[in-house]
């Protein structure tokens, strides 16, 4: 019972067990390679899809980062691989309907059922993207990570944009994930800060379910707390040497992404990784995308997010259930734990507007339909007034 809880994060591709939360749990993904040369394991995983054509996807920049090694490593193996590369420029690369319909336009061969695998190489956007195709296509997908920018490497959603609105669709898991941290340390320097964001967000994430859990009757699964809280304590104690690049620090970040991805995956839902602080950052990004504006990195805004709905919890202390507020520390605390990562802290850092800011305070909650700390404020007539108080607060 809880064995995962003991397997090294390599260990844990093909598990199952009886928890003591009461189900049993299944972590499906076939693979997992983290640290370092990590990519060269990526012919071996495949090699059951050897016979078909490969779809490998990637951008003009995650190509240069990890592609041609990947595309390298599976041609010198006899691999048939066939290449997808989105060339964006400066821009940042938006999973919406153009690419998620370029991809499907890719997969066919000679017949379509000639496509075995997809390998996607990138991080959010891509990742997203090719489990989505990859699904509704009912094929195997590979991801190989380029940077630790985000936590979706081993979850079954594909966070996507569709009409201008940020929309989670079910998807499935990789059949591989490939972190190589002598690629993912070199990454640009903010995709490591929006990888810490992600994560600090698993702060107010957490919080936020045991609220659902004492005001809604949400199910738990404390197994995964406690999967993710013991990868958020080492990341954080490794914190501020991540702006130097360093690599023990890299791997723990990486680390604490890819489990809390295995929370997510075993309890399929997100709740161990995503409360409030994702909300607003959704909000965010789909006003700046509405705009014809590149986004901000999503992680990013999770961190700025994640002090933001620490103060909400502060400031319904008085009417939370018992034992809530004291999993979420004090705003200031978390604040100093992003600067220390070198992310960005507050929403002026990142150059929101007041008016998008106060905006996404009173609306942020109806993004997606889970409860949080948001709709606990509004549903006890406090929302409007917390919200005036803390906008005040970071632009006054």
């Amino acid at each position: 019972m809880n064995e995962i809880l003991n397997l090294p994060i390599n260990d844990m591709a093909r598990t199952e067990f009886d928890c003591s939360c009461g189900k049993h749990h299944n972590f499906s993904i076939h693979d997992v390679a983290i640290g370092s040369s990590a990519i060269e394991k990526l012919p071996e995983i495949a090699a059951p899809f050897k016979e078909g054509q490969i779809l490998m996807v990637y951008d003009n920049n995650t190509y240069a980062a990890a592609g041609k090694k990947a595309h390298q490593l599976m041609a010198d193996a006899g691999f048939n691989v066939k290449e997808l590369l989105f060339d964006r420029g400066d821009d940042v690369l938006v999973p919406d309907e153009s690419v998620v319909g370029r991809i499907l336009q890719e997969l066919s061969g000679p017949t379509p059922e000639d496509t075995r695998l997809i390998v996607g190489v990138g991080s959010g956007s891509i990742n997203d993207s090719c489990k989505y195709v990859s699904f509704h296509c009912h094929l195997p997908y590979i991801i190989v990570g380029t940077a630790p920018s985000m936590d979706g490497y081993v979850s079954d959603g594909a966070p996507l944009m569709a009409a201008g609105r940020k929309i989670s669709y079910p998807a499935h898991l990789a059949y591989g994930v490939i972190g190589d941290t002598d690629i993912m340390k070199d990454a640009p320097q903010e995709l490591i800060a929006a990888g810490f964001g992600d994560v600090v967000g698993k702060i107010t994430a957490i919080a936020d379910w045991d609220l659902a859990v004492k005001v809604k009757g949400d199910y738990r699964c404390d197994t995964c707390v406690e999967l993710v809280n013991r990868a958020l304590e080492k990341c954080f104690a490794k914190a501020d040497l991540l702006p130097k690049r360093d690599e023990e620090a890299i791997k723990y970040l990486i680390e604490a992404l890819t489990l809390t991805g295995v929370a997510m995956a075993l309890i399929k839902i997100s709740r161990p990784a995503s409360g409030a602080e994702h909300m607003l950052s959704h909000f965010w990004e789909m006003d700046y995308i509405a705009r014809g504006l590149n986004p901000i990195h999503h992680g990013l805004q999770v961190g700025v997010a994640t002090p933001v709905i620490a103060r909400f919890f502060e400031e319904l202390a008085d009417i939370l259930p018992e034992g809530t507020g004291a999993l979420c520390p004090s705003h200031e605390e978390i604040e100093k734990l992003l600067a220390s990562g070198g992310a960005p802290v507050t929403p002026k850092d990142i150059g929101l507007s007041r008016e998008l800011f106060r905006a996404s305070l009173i609306g942020g909650y109806k993004v997606r339909p889970r409860y949080s700390v948001m709709e606990f404020a509004a549903e006890h007539g406090r929302l409007e007034t917390i919200a005036d108080k803390i906008t005040a607060e970071y632009y006054d």
